[in-house]
């Protein structure tokens, strides 16, 4: 058992800045940033009917035409409508509640119960994991271990880590929202591959001009995705039911280095971090037109919706700040500082939405962060070089991948 740290660390400023240069310079080195049969996980899964009207006499609410065979969209006007506090789906609701840590220098999984803030495991998995990812159907965390070229899953009722399956070149990976494919950000391969959901095998590739492929969202109707380019800086369009780049813009920075994607709560905007632009980029996905520059901080890297929708939680790696975006008032309202600085990178809000779980990508450590005022609750140690964090379960009917974005 480890207990949280809550004593400074006199020589983290000097770490930081020593790593502010070379940080990009290994990010370039190390590329950036068991599911049930199909018919199964329909029946687990469901699809969720949208609200019907309060009398009869009423009209219906505008149906949104989806990408067939997704779930219908439960409210036009907010995307994460299923991701209310603690609505858990039936297929993960006796699930423990842990935090899933990929330690990329370590190459381990470190595990953290987050009613206690210790560390109750650590598991051993391939080379350089990245990102913990769950399953479009929930039951899988698939763990993207991207120079070993494997996942290895975890189950997350039990605990338990199953047999690696060889995928190449894993940096990330999504899920389509009809959830028919699985789709692998291939960073350094320069590829979209579009895989079977629960074998991983190989279905369609589609090769990408740009540098870096690392991370996206889908549009309200899941019909398109925005993709980001790090190391080129650019940003895809792809066109999901066709599996195919449609669009491709250079950000209008030099050296942009865009990170993780969000969707609006209306569906009528993207966000992108930019860890070099430091701030997010916000582009209307329909249009595809030159997106506009948010400063948020120095290193601006994740971002996590709140379980209202209203704001979303944006962590900016270099200086140890975390900014509040309020979507109603189109603005950044707040800036919370970590007690003795750190590097806060990927995460995802508690199930309660009452915690913003962050991991501290060069300070060996994670955070856990109270969302309604900034205080940090706790600072775990964890492996070297932890990353995308998963907090699982999470409510939502089905996953689109990532750390956990959910619809």
């Amino acid at each position: 058992m480890t207990t949280p740290r809550t004593t400074p660390r006199t020589h983290r400023n000097l770490t930081r800045r020593a790593l502010g240069t070379g940080a990009v310079l290994a990010a370039l080195a190390l590329a950036g940033c068991g599911t049930g049969p199909k018919d199964e996980t329909d029946r687990t899964l469901g699809a969720v009917r949208p609200d019907q009207p309060a009398h009869p006499a009423e009209p219906a609410k505008p149906v949104v035409k989806g990408l067939p065979g997704m779930p219908p969209v439960l409210d036009k006007a907010d995307v994460y409508a299923a991701d209310r506090p603690n609505r858990l789906s039936p297929v993960v609701k006796d699930f423990p509640s842990r935090v899933y840590v990929p330690n990329t220098e370590s190459d381990t999984v470190t595990v953290i119960d987050p009613k206690t803030y210790e560390v109750v495991e650590t598991i051993p998995v391939g080379v350089q994991p990245q990102h913990v990812v769950p399953s479009w159907d929930l039951k899988t965390l698939w763990v993207n271990n991207n120079r070993g070229h494997t996942l290895t899953p975890i189950n997350p009722k039990t605990g338990k880590a199953g047999k690696p399956v060889e995928v190449h070149d894993p940096y990330n990976l999504y899920f389509t929202p009809n959830g028919k494919y699985a789709v692998v950000m291939a960073s350094l391969d320069r590829e979209l591959v579009f895989r079977d959901p629960h074998t991983m095998k190989r279905l369609k590739t589609e090769p990408v001009s740009c540098y870096g492929v690392n991370h996206a969202d889908f549009s309200l109707d899941g019909r398109y995705f925005i993709v980001s380019c790090e190391f080129s800086g650019e940003l895809l369009k792809v066109d999901t039911e066709r599996m195919k780049v449609v669009g491709k813009q250079k950000l209008p920075f030099e050296g942009a280095m865009p990170q993780d994607v969000k969707i609006s709560p209306d569906g009528k905007k993207f966000y992108i971090a930019d860890m070099m632009a430091h701030g997010m980029w916000v582009l209307d996905g329909e249009k595809f037109d030159q997106p506009t520059l948010l400063p948020t901080g120095k290193g601006t890297h994740g971002l996590y919706v709140s379980r209202d929708s209203r704001e979303m939680f944006v962590s900016n790696r270099g200086e140890g700040t975390i900014s509040v975006f309020d979507f109603t008032q189109d603005r950044l309202t707040k800036k919370w500082h970590l007690p003795d600085g750190g590097s806060p990178d990927m995460g995802g809000v508690s199930a309660d939405g009452k915690v913003l779980w962050l991991s501290g990508r060069y300070d060996s450590e994670v955070y856990a962060i109270d969302t309604g005022t900034g205080a940090q609750l706790a600072r775990i140690p964890v492996g070297n070089g932890p990353h995308g964090l998963a907090v699982y379960p999470q409510p939502g009917r089905y996953s689109l991948g990532h750390t956990g974005i959910f619809r």
